[in-house]
């Protein structure tokens, strides 16, 4: 009997430690790269040979890997190796990565202006995003931009920017408005830090000089005619990514909180904090169908100034509205869309699109009351079509004609590469 009861219970601590046994991953191989360091790719990835298999994190995995800008799409497979053990293949389609900048847009004031430049986006196939653009809006500009997520870890990475932006730009004075040449050069240096899968930070120093050269208009004896500021600014930038993607289609939720602090030393410019939010959600519609949302809710010190920070623009909020067109201390945006696939054949993607544009503004030195001023708000429809390369990192060309249904309301087309946001 005691044997009987010896036996049982070795069977059955046996049986526990046999089903207590992970399974682990023998290997991990990755194909289908041939620019992407393999090196790098299990770099990024959480995988490694001897860890637990764990599904979860597989998906993760895949899921980081289709951020990347240099990979279309991805997906893994396992294979069983020996006891306990499996095989994990990490499978990508590459993207081609360098990529032309063209941004055109006009109102109906014949307004024109453009945005010209290439970056590379997986330089020394790591990643790393290379390039520069130059712009032409009634002067020339030009930006050289540095970034490297994963430069030194998967966790830490840095970014370096320069720009000299030269554009002429309306200052909205009491009694009427003023055109003034406006030029902003600026250095800039970021770390970049990803706590994990969805959050990420970005801290960093802008030291840039603003110089304003008084063209033509109004005039005010407290608006000084030429003013040239030396200015530090101090930026914290937390990003929630939960997007998913599956080629053209975006589904998920994202966050994106910009914080900065700028100092000066002229009062005529004088130092302020300022602050936004864009929250975006995207969502499948049957097969063909992705509904695409942003709002922007954007605050900064309300200082009674014709150089408000926050500006409408054909180019950055309101599709067909002009280039800079208004300032404020405040701002509501959305930005709402339907895109639809019309056409897909092998590599070559048709889409529609049918959007809804409209913000308000917060006036310099005014109140909250400001964002129903009916003067202060813009509502833009419109229509547009994207021309998409699955091959091609953002390789999406935009056409959208938006027209206003508010008053003083113009309209006109904006032409660029990459979705709008």
């Amino acid at each position: 009997m005691n044997k009987v009861v010896i036996f049982l219970l070795i069977f059955l601590f046996a049986g526990i430690n046999v089903f207590s046994q992970d399974n682990v991953v023998g290997d991990l191989k990755v194909r289908g790269n041939k620019k992407i360091k393999t090196s790098f790719i299990k770099k990024l990835t959480k995988v490694t040979v001897g860890s637990k298999l764990d599904s979860l994190i597989l998906e993760e995995d895949i899921r980081r890997l289709k951020r990347l800008p240099s990979v279309s799409h991805a997906y893994y497979q396992v294979f069983p190796s020996e006891e306990n053990t499996y095989n994990v293949f990490y499978w990508v389609e590459e993207n081609f990565t360098i990529i032309p900048l063209a941004n055109v847009y006009t109102t109906n004031d014949d307004e024109f202006a453009f945005r010209i430049g290439a970056y590379e986006y997986n330089l020394l196939g790591r990643n790393m995003t290379f390039g520069g653009f130059f712009q032409r809006d009634i002067y020339n500009s030009y930006g050289i931009n540095f970034r490297a997520p994963n430069l030194f870890s998967r966790h830490f990475g840095l970014a370096l920017n320069h720009q000299n932006l030269t554009t002429e730009e309306p200052v909205f004075l009491s009694a009427a408005t003023a055109d003034y040449r406006y030029n902003n050069k600026s250095y800039e240096l970021l770390g970049l830090f990803q706590i994990n899968f969805n959050h990420r930070l970005e801290l960093g120093l802008n030291y840039f000089t603003e110089d304003y050269r008084y063209l033509s208009g109004a005039t005010d004896p407290g608006i000084p005619l030429n003013l040239n500021v030396k200015k530090l600014l101090y930026k914290f930038v937390y990003d929630y990514d939960d997007l998913d993607y599956y080629y053209q289609y975006v589904s998920g939720f994202k966050s994106i909180l910009n914080f900065q602090y700028v100092t000066s030393r002229d009062e005529a410019l004088p130092e302020f904090v300022i602050g936004w939010n864009d929250f975006l959600y995207f969502k499948r519609i049957g097969k063909k169908g992705n509904l695409a949302n942003r709002l922007r809710l954007g605050i900064s010190s309300n200082d009674d100034s014709p150089f408000a920070p926050f500006s409408v623009d054909n180019n950055l909020n309101i599709r067909g509205v002009g280039n800079t067109i208004d300032r404020g201390t405040g701002v509501i945006i959305l930005n709402s869309e339907y895109r639809h696939t019309v056409y897909e054949k092998d590599w070559f993607i048709l889409q529609t699109n049918t959007f809804v544009d409209a913000g308000s503004w917060r006036n310099p030195g005014g109140d909250f009351g400001d964002f129903s001023d009916s003067q202060n708000v813009r509502i833009y429809p419109g229509v547009g079509l994207r021309f998409i390369s699955k091959k091609i990192y953002n390789a999406t060309f935009r056409i959208d004609y938006g027209f206003g249904i508010t008053k003083d309301a113009t309209n006109g087309f904006v032409f660029g590469i990459g979705q709008y946001f």
